[in-house]
């Protein structure tokens, strides 16, 4: 049984070939990085050529839970036992270098193989699509109506293990080759990326002054 105390074992699919330094073992670390993330991206192979598209996603311990219509060509394929990649990225910071070649970024990216589980237990089903919700809008499952039963049959539920996972991470300064850091010329240094919420906007149907609710607000 996979635990926070499982570290990340490479597989030969998800081995970190390229800058192996940058790889991460801590299962905690890899929950991190996919709980502040948004939007996954579900790679799937579709009459022989890849799909990549993004999605909303949800966890529960170790397993990412996807959803969306049970008509999507790539929600199929993968029910149908398709292998597939979910990935999730954070870019930190744009890395400039003394060099064009040496520019970079500061990132923490996830990388999940394996095949996607339909979920077809109701039981789970509901716990999955309260995940993805949380995920997404915090404090939404308790507030909004739920789902009905004509909205759950058109919805296709998916549950992919984490055990076979990938996390890779770059951070600090640029690194320059020795003559260009001998050469005072050009700036080099790191511009951090950051990601934030602005101010709510009402739909305009609802009554005038109606006030967004905490869960929305964070107050």
């Amino acid at each position: 049984m996979t635990t926070t105390q499982t570290p990340l074992s490479p597989t030969p699919r998800s081995t970190v070939r390229r800058l192996g330094n940058r790889a991460r073992t801590d299962r905690t670390e890899l929950y991190r990085v996919l709980d502040a993330g948004l939007v996954c991206h579900l790679g799937v192979v579709i009459d022989d050529t890849p799909v990549v598209l993004p999605t909303g996603y949800g966890r529960i311990e170790n397993t990412l839970y996807l959803h969306g219509s049970t008509g999507a060509a790539t929600l199929r394929a993968a029910t149908a036992g398709a292998p597939v990649c979910v990935t999730v990225t954070h870019v930190d910071g744009i890395v400039y270098a003394r060099s064009v070649f040496h520019h970079s970024m500061n990132y923490r990216s996830a990388v999940v193989h394996g095949p996607a589980r339909p979920v077809t237990d109701d039981d789970e089903r509901l716990a999955g699509l309260r995940a993805i919700v949380e995920h997404l809008a915090p404090g939404s499952w308790g507030h909004a109506r739920l789902p009905t039963t004509k909205e759950m049959a058109a919805t296709a539920v998916l549950a992919v293990d984490l055990t076979e996972a990938s996390l890779k991470v770059r951070t600090g300064p640029p690194i320059d080759d020795d003559a260009d850091v001998a050469d005072p010329s050009y700036w080099a240094g790191v511009l951090p990326v950051r990601t934030g919420f602005g101010t709510p906007q009402a739909c305009p149907l609802l009554p005038p002054d109606t006030l967004a609710p905490p869960h929305v607000t964070g107050r």
